[in-house]
């Protein structure tokens, strides 16, 4: 586990990098929809009518896809609160990757339909944000 640590950085660079890869998680689960449900060049004209037809895998990937856009502002807004209240950078790296990690996790038991798993994995996901926030307040008074 401390091997794992030590790979985040103490920078602010690290939470910003981590803010870039879950805003392009989103685009990666579009991705995987239209792969898996055989999109072709031909789709692009109404991309969002051939992704709400699409069913099963692909369906799920592109509701993993919804559900990331919906959280993804309530990270990102729990980073940014953290660093303005300076919350310890170490500690918000960790929070903001180990959300990232969760995140990939619940895109993954989506589209493979743990439903179960990926439940626990969302409230993870949102038990990293409510931290970010919490450590925030904490700091503030």
């Amino acid at each position: 586990m401390n091997a794992l640590l030590e790979l985040v950085s103490d920078t602010a660079a690290s939470a910003i990098w981590a803010m870039v890869a879950a805003s392009l998680l989103p685009l990666a689960m579009a991705l995987t929809a239209k792969a898996i449900g055989g999109f072709n060049l031909a789709d692009n004209a109404h991309p969002r009518d051939f992704l709400q037809g699409t069913t099963g895998a692909a369906a799920r990937a592109n509701a993993a896809q919804q559900n990331s856009y919906e959280t993804l502002p309530i990270f990102l807004a729990a980073v940014l609160t953290a660093m303005l209240f300076f919350v310890p950078q170490s500690i918000i790296n960790i929070l903001a990757w180990l959300y990232v990690l969760i995140r990939i996790g619940f895109c993954v038991a989506y589209i493979t339909n743990l439903a179960t798993f990926r439940s626990i994995l969302w409230a993870l996901s949102m038990a990293c944000c409510l931290m970010l926030f919490y450590l925030a307040i904490r700091v503030s008074v």
